[in-house]
């Protein structure tokens, strides 16, 4: 398709379809590039098995790349290969809560960061001591929506509140949205008498317009209820047309939640959007440190590591789990 005359004459459709091939050249050239490291591993083994150690050591990065590709195959929703965007909010818990959704926005930025995705944060509001009340921010990467719909649902952190003065173990709880981020030219209809907008000033970091100018964006869809909010643009109309994205984000997520839940109907289950239980995962500090997934049953002693981004081995196991029980009912 690319080689053909006159490829480039649709612009939006040649985007689209070179985005594609470089997809899914990245994938043949690793296939290639795995057979060919596991081949020399396989030949050196047989000229001398004495190494049997060194060689197993050497292919651990191997075998978390072929972990990789196993999740590739899982990815057939209609969104799935798309870029995210994902909002935190706080929930029960106070100051802890928005203290906890803060420490969760940090384990997002290092878990993206260390996977090699870009995170771009559009919004954040601190919470009155300290905090966070919410944030969003988008994930660009491969499959970014599909890897992060593990994530969707609500969080519940356990620990010895730092904002107690006598030290108690408080529970918090944050919820994560997690929707496909659309193209700007995504076929969503919105009429505009169902928005209600609102214009304020931005807060936190951000540049000398902060607490200057009205340039923050809310915009409040009326039929669904949804709200989303943009600042982290320099003027008020760039700030509206990323929060108008966003919008149409959430809204094709919803509508995605709503057919999931038709299906599970029809196959006599329940719909695993991350919000049917009252949270999907625990993050406990104290009085041990364990972090369990509600769902999977995965669990770690090793809580600090989580929180500093280690989240691969939960989203792993989500998508094996997701993808038997769509089988079983299927």
């Amino acid at each position: 398709m690319m080689s053909a005359p006159g490829f480039w004459d649709d612009q939006s459709r040649a985007q689209k379809v070179s985005t594609e091939q470089a997809r899914v050249a990245r994938r043949v050239n690793g296939y290639i590039r795995l057979t060919g490291e596991y081949q020399d591993a396989l030949g050196l083994l047989e000229l001398d098995p004495d190494m049997a150690d060194e060689i197993e050591a050497s292919i651990a990065p191997l075998r978390a790349e072929l972990d990789r590709l196993q999740e590739d195959a899982l990815f057939d929703g209609e969104y799935d290969e798309l870029d995210a965007v994902v909002t935190l909010q706080s929930g029960t818990g106070g100051t802890d809560a928005q203290d906890w959704a803060e420490m969760m926005l940090r384990m997002y930025e290092r878990w993206a960061s260390e996977r090699g995705f870009k995170v771009e944060l559009l919004e954040s509001s601190p919470g009155e001591e300290a905090g966070l009340k919410s944030a969003t921010f988008t994930v660009g990467g491969e499959n970014g929506y599909g890897i992060l719909k593990a994530e969707r649902g609500k969080h519940r952190l356990v620990r010895l509140s730092p904002f107690d003065s006598q030290h108690r173990r408080q529970t918090s709880f944050a919820t994560v949205i997690v929707a496909p981020l659309l193209p700007d030219d995504a076929a969503i209809e919105i009429d505009d008498t169902d928005l209600k907008i609102d214009t304020f000033r931005a807060q936190g970091a951000g540049g000398q317009h902060v607490n200057k100018t009205d340039s923050a964006i809310r915009i409040t869809h009326l039929p669904s209820g949804i709200v989303v909010q943009c600042q982290n643009e320099r003027s008020q109309s760039a700030n509206k047309q990323t929060a108008m994205r966003v919008l149409k984000s959430r809204l094709a997520e919803k509508a995605e939640e709503e057919r999931e839940a038709k299906l599970a109907k029809e196959r006599g289950g329940a719909a695993d959007t991350g919000f049917g239980g009252e949270w999907i995962r625990t993050y406990v500090l104290h009085p041990y440190q364990q972090v369990k997934d509600a769902r999977t049953g995965h669990e770690t002693g090793n809580a600090a590591g989580v929180l500093d981004g280690n989240l691969d081995p939960f989203i792993h196991e989500y998508l094996l789990w997701r993808a038997a029980s769509v089988g079983a009912k299927k």
